[in-house]
């Protein structure tokens, strides 16, 4: 399991089980009392597992997790390896403002479930699982960057969803690497229709100018790499328009990570 969470563990119980055990810590401390109230349950289909914030066997095995040979720009998959770096047909017809693309799993049926709950289902929970797995796929990323920055909402949706589901998932990404969070330096400064049921065509005309650096935060930007953050990547219309607005504010590179994305067939 290459990203480290699984089933839970079955085996032989000491007749003890506390020695040698015992918590160490006040975050030991607080596990071990919300594992009590509330038991430890699968992100995906609520059977029990070993810790907070884990897929049992089964939903691990269902996720398809992305991994080279893939679009050195997008990420797109390749289906063979290729002796040399490569750009897909679509990266190299219109090469996109960012630099890199990376995501952790396919936006399919196995894993549609567990980005939606996440996203509008108030599963929260699931954002340190994410982060983690994130910091994993992305580790090339993470380490060429200096700062990381959430696509945002607009405070209309935000006030709606009570949470944006990029903003806590950056913000667990950059706590791991130990990397700045600036989850006010992009803004959305109009409130856009849902993208969903919507074509490359109309996801592109739909958030075109919709983000923006404010002015007194471009000291922060400027020659920096940026790690942008979002939930799912379709048909990258809404990572382009914040790479755009970052990238004439004067970033140097930005650099986008996503928990998922669509793969092209």
């Amino acid at each position: 399991m290459a990203l480290g969470d699984g089933a839970g563990k079955v085996g032989w119980a000491p007749a003890y089980p506390w020695r040698g055990r015992l918590p160490m810590n006040a975050r030991d401390i607080g596990r071990s009392v919300l594992d009590l109230l509330l038991p430890p349950t699968c992100l995906g289909c609520g059977v029990s597992v070993d810790e907070q914030g884990r897929l049992c066997g089964s939903c691990w095995g269902s996720m398809a997790f992305l991994a080279p040979p893939a679009c050195a720009c997008c990420g797109q998959p390749f289906p063979h390896a290729l002796p040399f770096v490569a750009l897909c047909g679509a990266c190299i017809a219109e090469p996109p403002p960012f630099r890199r693309a990376r995501a952790v799993f396919r936006y399919d049926d196995a894993s549609r479930g567990l980005v939606l709950a996440f996203k509008h289902a108030d599963r929260t929970e699931a954002a340190p699982a994410f982060a983690r797995w994130m910091a994993r796929a992305g580790a090339e990323l993470v380490a060429e960057c200096d700062l990381v920055v959430p696509v945002p909402l607009h405070w209309t949706r935000l006030f709606r969803r009570r949470y944006n589901q990029a903003a806590l998932i950056a913000k667990g990404l950059a706590d791991l690497a130990q990397l700045p969070y600036c989850p006010d330096l992009l803004r959305r400064r109009r409130a856009t229709p849902s993208q969903g049921g919507r074509g490359r065509t109309g996801r592109r005309r739909n958030v075109e100018g919709a983000f923006a650096v404010p002015l007194r935060q471009r000291s922060q930007l400027a020659g920096r790499n940026v790690l942008l953050v979002d939930d799912v990547l379709t048909t990258g219309a809404t990572v382009t328009a914040s790479a755009s607005a970052l990238l004439r504010a004067g970033a140097a590179a930005v650099d986008v990570l996503t928990i998922a994305r669509v793969v092209r067939g």
